[in-house]
């Protein structure tokens, strides 16, 4: 029954069942990303007993935004040093390319 159609998956975050709902091809990302979500709250509530779970989502959800605009930033400069790289590499096949043909 695979089409694509939108189905309930039962993911686990701390203790708690939830269901969402998400076609085949989602699902495995879904419980990858539910299994990261769960460990970092776990993390947090072992260093916080007293923290409540809305906290306890929150630190977590601010820390892998965090995380993901510091991923973001550092492939942005690698981008940018490859488009540098790149644009030297046709400069110098371009004045390759020249030397090369007949005039």
């Amino acid at each position: 029954m695979s089409d694509g159609s939108p189905q309930p998956v039962a993911v686990g975050i701390l203790d708690r069942e939830y269901l969402v709902a998400c076609t085949a091809e989602e699902r495995a990302g879904l419980v990858a990303a539910a299994a990261l979500l769960d460990g970092r709250m776990r993390e947090l509530r072992s260093a916080s007993r007293s923290a409540t779970v809305d906290r306890l989502a929150v630190l977590a959800a601010l820390n892998l935004a965090h995380e993901l605009l510091q991923q973001r930033s550092a492939a942005s400069k690698v981008d940018g040093a490859l488009e540098q790289q790149i644009a030297a590499l046709r400069g110098r096949l371009d004045g390759a390319l020249a030397a090369l043909s007949p005039r």
